[in-house]
């Protein structure tokens, strides 16, 4: 790198002139760049000279950047002079070379023919340990306790009390545990039972049979039966998306329904409540944990009992009836029949007035007092 403050001296004490090289530069904006196009632009003269300050700069000036040393004797030159030629252990005629690549490739050997062996039968797929086979599914009945909790070989499955006493048929593997009652799945959830545990239940009296393969999905526009949790502000969510069912069942595991254009609504023996269905036929088959609907849940045969708690002028109302019954800031019991309301408290009739309406009921508890 020459500084660019003494190759500009140089040419100006050659009488150059500072203006367009040809390039489209100017040469007073050359640096060490522009030194490739100086030899067109410079006289002899100015060119010994420029030769004469490069001898300078590289052999006697001493630097600052090499600790005070000349360029020059930190140079060290290559001992050969030319790189040696490494030539391939043999060379062919450009005729012969020729031949050679038009040569026909010889023929490769045909492929062995491989005969598919005879297929076995089918048994149990046995694992790396060839012990446990995988395929290993057993059936067996139990009875739902009375708490509604039913575990078997440690896995607990949750019925709920109202189907305390209902004799169930189990299908379990390795994989999954079917629950059914009547030929109807009410679940089917991934099974923690070890082969170990599904030996066990066959030499307790269960029964050997083959895992299923694929799910029983119900056929379409066919009756499917869901459990869903009503949350606080009286939704089940269907679909991936939520539907008021009512307020009063709101904590509840219900049962529902899909039957057509009703939902049904049961607690998976009485009928609560029947709603239009939100749903299309194809959102239906899509239902997560959906099955297909047992018998049809029946209304309740004992009359509906709600509370109120009466007004400061003695007045309740039921399903938009209203009713005097005098008692002002006392909490009720009424008893919905077909044709009555009968009103009771503490255990004994105050009043029985005919129905004269015929919405539903849809509030059952009594509400807070306002403070």
């Amino acid at each position: 790198m020459y500084p660019r403050t003494r190759i500009l001296s140089v040419i100006a004490d050659q009488g150059v002139i500072k203006g367009d090289d040809g390039f489209g530069n100017r040469v007073d904006q050359l640096g060490a760049a522009g030194c490739r196009h100086l030899h067109r632009i410079l006289s002899a003269t100015a060119q010994r000279a420029l030769d004469a300050f490069v001898a300078d700069y590289n052999t006697h000036r001493p630097h600052q950047g090499v600790d005070m040393a000349r360029p020059a004797d930190r140079f060290r030159p290559r001992c050969d002079e030319r790189l040696p030629l490494r030539l391939p252990a043999t060379l062919h005629a450009a005729g012969a070379l020729f031949a050679f690549e038009t040569e026909p490739e010889p023929e490769s050997p045909p492929e062995p023919v491989m005969t598919p062996l005879p297929l076995k039968a089918a048994g149990p797929v046995i694992p790396g340990n060839e012990i446990d086979p995988v395929d290993l599914a057993v059936e067996l009945t139990r009875i739902v306790p009375a708490s509604g909790n039913l575990t078997v070989c440690g896995q607990q499955f949750w019925l709920g009390t109202h189907r305390a006493g209902l004799t169930l048929r189990l299908r379990a593997d390795a994989g999954t545990v079917e629950l059914l009652a009547a030929g109807v799945r009410i679940k089917k959830v991934p099974s923690r039972l070890t082969p170990q545990h599904l030996r066990q239940l066959i030499a307790e009296g269960g029964t050997h049979i083959q895992p299923t393969t694929t799910p029983a999905h119900p056929g379409a526009g066919a009756a499917v039966e869901v459990e869903r949790t009503v949350n606080a502000s009286g939704l089940v969510s269907l679909g991936g998306r939520q539907y008021p069912v009512g307020s009063p069942f709101a904590g509840r595991r219900l049962t529902v329904r899909l039957e057509g254009a009703l939902l049904h609504l049961s607690d998976g023996r009485t009928l609560l409540r029947t709603l239009p269905n939100p749903l299309t036929g194809e959102a239906t088959a899509r239902l997560r944990d959906a099955h297909p609907a047992g018998p049809a849940p029946q209304p309740a045969t004992e009359p509906v009992q709600v509370q109120r708690r009466v007004s400061s002028r003695g007045w309740i109302a039921v399903a938009g009836q209203r009713i005097g019954v005098g008692h002002a800031a006392a909490t009720v019991t009424v008893e919905a029949a077909d044709a009555t309301f009968r009103i009771t408290r503490a255990g004994q009739v105050i009043a029985e007035v005919a129905r004269t309406t015929t919405k539903p009921i849809a509030r059952f508890k009594v509400r807070k007092p306002q403070r």
